[in-house]
């Protein structure tokens, strides 16, 4: 009897493969003792971002700048940078932060090296780095206009450090143009990034964190509107809180402006978002009644 056909078991389907597993995202250390060897190892050598202010306060920037910046720099102005930081370490962190992005601007050179160099500075892993470049982009004269086109990149950038060094360091250049900068910044208010939309309030405020104020703001809050107008119903609380720390600041100065904006705001803006941006703005008046 011939044999009959030989039947085939059913293949099983594919496996398909495990989906890869993000690693958790590293936890930032709230004190010095709390950040492990290694992780401060890998912070002075710029391979990784930091996670704290604890952590940042922790980099020691002269070894971070012989560490990192060989690549980038010819190592005599690695170590005219280097040398300097370590001449300023009793200094705070952003005046420590200024010196590099000052260092940095002198050690750039011209041309295509510089963009080379400064393109590096800003894309670089590590996020004091990044912070030292924004300072160093904006070192120097040229128009206001051409500093905000600079900036813009580490105003939009990932890590929070570098977004507030970014406006700290155009911040005096703002301060000397204000209504020049108001009118240019009031496009960004529309910008599709959140990120780029808290710039244009952060950088203007009138008091402002870490800076100088801005007497004629002080003495006139109302142009500020032209930033702010399009951001009081904004969907990111990031903005709003923004916003609202920038009518806070004018309270100060000028309090029954600011009631006016508010209750105008609150007639015209029904919704939740300018609703928590009129409440956290009179905080101070409210304290003050």
């Amino acid at each position: 009897m011939a044999p009959g056909p030989v039947r085939k078991r059913p293949s099983s389907p594919a496996r398909a493969p495990a989906a890869a597993v993000a690693p958790p995202e590293r936890k930032g250390a709230r004190t010095r003792a709390g950040i492990p060897p290694e992780v401060l190892r890998d912070l002075n050598a710029g391979r990784i971002e930091t996670r704290s202010l604890v952590e940042w306060l922790a980099i020691d920037f002269a070894l971070l700048a012989r560490s990192a910046l060989p690549t980038i720099l010819p190592a005599s102005a690695v170590e005219r940078v280097a040398e300097q930081l370590e001449a300023h370490r009793a200094l705070g962190i952003v005046a420590r932060t200024q010196i590099a992005g000052h260092g940095l601007a002198a050690a750039l050179g011209s041309g295509a090296a510089r963009e080379r160099r400064l393109r590096a500075l800003a894309t670089h892993p590590s996020d004091t780095l990044r912070g030292w470049a924004a300072y160093a982009a904006t070192t120097g004269e040229g128009p206001l206009s051409a500093r905000l086109t600079t900036i813009r990149p580490f105003a939009a950038d990932a890590h929070s450090g570098v977004r507030e060094l970014a406006w700290m360091a155009v911040r005096p250049a703002i301060a000397a143009e204000i209504e020049r900068a108001l009118d240019l910044l009031s496009r960004w208010s529309g910008d599709p990034d959140a990120n780029v939309r808290r710039f244009a309030s952060e950088s203007t405020r009138p008091r402002g964190v870490w800076c100088a104020h801005v007497a004629a703001l002080k003495a006139d809050p109302s142009p500020g509107l032209a930033v702010l107008e399009p951001l009081r119903a904004d969907p990111s609380k990031y903005v709003r809180d923004s916003v609202a720390n920038w009518l806070n600041d004018a309270s100060k100065d000028d309090p029954a402006w600011v009631r006016a904006v508010c209750a105008r705001w609150s007639r015209e803006s029904r919704g939740p978002e300018t609703a928590y941006v009129v409440k956290r703005a009179q905080r101070t008046l409210l304290r003050t009644e």
